[in-house]
């Protein structure tokens, strides 16, 4: 099979297309045929070991010297059931699937094994796959900090970082559970955050949200520290009593099947949309990298891997 093998660590060009072995299911997995996935930026960051040398040390460790030690990179996908393992219940041959693997990664490429067991669901009917491999990276992470913090009706949520996956997520969702939503983006990206249900919307470059008269219940950061950092120095002083402050950096989220069945569900019901900066194949997943390096993508970019 067709497959992209980070060869080091670096910038988008030790990315490259490779023939590999199709691999096939264990007793409890199920092999899928990838019909689409994401560069996401913890792809990039692996990639690239973006990291403090603190950090980089600890992820030299823990995924591979000088390499990945699991050299195809990816995260999320969508596809096709292609073969099961014996002790296979949860799923059958011909079955569409989408899910998020943070730790096996292997979705650059044609095929997959993924236990039964893991981050992955029947996807949307109604969703190319495309659409809903834009769905499982910003909605797992962005409903687990909602979740986490509490958020309900009434609520006022900002999201710093309003128009990227996790972004472009968190606005929904949200909104959805009954959030006055402030999104903080820049000018380009205004009349997309609004159209995902922020009522407010702050444009970075001219404003400065810690500056204004409003509180809020959470600010989320969901672009990471590495960029956040100074943009939210003072952002304590703009929170309403008992409010939270949490970044997309905080801690390991726990995610699980639930929640990505049930953005499946609100993907159906219209409730949530993906959203897609730019689709590439899989033979131009180096261009893909450059532009997710280039920090300005609108919600997701997709990998069509046909």
């Amino acid at each position: 099979m067709q497959a992209v093998v980070c060869t080091r660590y670096g910038p988008p060009e030790v990315l490259r297309i490779e023939e590999i072995a199709t691999p096939a299911p264990k007793k409890t997995e199920v092999r899928i045929r990838i019909l689409a996935t994401a560069v996401t930026s913890s792809d990039c960051y692996v990639r690239g070991l973006r990291l403090s040398p603190a950090y980089r040390m600890m992820a030299r460790l823990a995924l591979g010297w000088n390499a990945p030690r699991q050299p195809v990179l990816g995260m999320v996908l969508s596809g096709e059931v292609d073969s099961v393992g014996p002790d296979v219940r949860s799923f059958e041959v011909g079955d569409r699937v989408f899910g998020f693997d943070r730790h096996l990664f292997g979705t650059y490429a044609q095929y997959v094994c993924w236990s039964e067991d893991g981050l992955l669901a029947t996807r949307p009917a109604i969703l190319t796959d495309e659409e809903s491999a834009a769905i499982p990276y910003g909605g797992l992470l962005a409903l687990h900090f909602l979740r986490k913090t509490g958020v309900r009706a009434g609520h006022s949520v900002l999201v710093f970082g309003a128009s990227g996956a996790v972004g472009t997520s968190a606005v929904q969702l949200a909104r959805h559970l009954g959030a006055e939503v402030t999104g903080v983006c820049s000018t380009a990206n205004v009349e997309l955050v609004a159209s995902l249900g922020a009522t407010t919307m702050i444009d970075y470059t001219s404003e400065d949200f810690t500056d204004k008269t409003a509180r809020y219940d959470l600010i989320f950061d969901a672009v990471g520290k590495r960029k956040s950092t100074a943009a939210l120095r003072r952002c304590r002083q703009v929170l309403a009593p008992g409010g939270a402050c949490v970044s997309v950096d905080d801690g390991t989220p726990k995610l699980r099947r639930e929640d990505l069945v049930l953005l499946g569900e609100l993907a159906t019901k219209g409730e949530i949309r993906p959203v897609i900066d730019r689709t590439y194949a899989l033979d131009d997943i180096v261009d893909a990298h450059r532009y997710v390096d280039m920090g300005h993508k609108r919600g997701n970019v997709i990998i069509s891997v046909r």
